[in-house]
């Protein structure tokens, strides 16, 4: 029996958001999980750019970037299970990473951070476009390699069409459930 069945509380979860580089993944999880601590639940933030400079022996071939995602989908789902919430943000490029990252979490909710390529280019705060596209990045997500968009995501914001504020309450209110 887990902490939270135990006391009755709202089970914890996973918000993972998935999406291109520049699509705002990162910023918006920032958002929700800085309104997520107001709620006192123990809570967790994981950050693909964050956990690659803490394992940075992580490739970026497609083995490499589907057995990164594995193992940290498999940590966001032992936290869950201890009843800590996890909002993590990750390109995630490939369908099939992600969906077994669903099947080992409870309760899992896919952000799809939707933005348009171009969007993406023009925003591009790393510079890591402009690097691709000179080729001194390889298999780049977007540009050289593919990236599968989710088929049935809980939750689509489109940040090229829509303020950061309202993505954020679109996804406030969906997860209001879990709170």
């Amino acid at each position: 029996m887990n902490k939270t069945s135990q006391t009755n509380e709202k089970p914890a979860f996973v918000l993972w958001f998935t999406g291109l580089s520049g699509a705002g993944k990162s910023t918006l999880a920032d958002r929700v999980y800085e309104r997520l601590t107001q709620s006192g639940r123990p809570i967790e933030r994981l950050d693909g750019d964050s956990l690659r400079a803490a394992f940075p022996a992580t490739g970026f071939s497609r083995k490499d970037r589907d057995e990164h995602i594995k193992r940290v989908g498999y940590m966001a789902s032992r936290l869950e299970h201890h009843g800590v919430i996890v909002v993590a943000s990750f390109i995630s490029p490939y369908r099939e990473a992600r969906d077994f990252v669903r099947k080992l979490c409870r309760n899992f909710v896919e952000v799809y951070v939707d933005a348009s390529l171009e969007t993406c280019r023009k925003r591009d705060v790393k510079g890591l476009y402009k690097k691709a596209m000179a080729g001194q990045i390889q298999s780049f997500t977007g540009l050289d390699d593919p990236y599968e968009e989710p088929q049935h995501p809980e939750i689509i914001v489109k940040t090229d069409q829509q303020s950061i504020d309202q993505s954020e309450k679109t996804i406030l209110d969906y997860i209001q459930r879990y709170l």
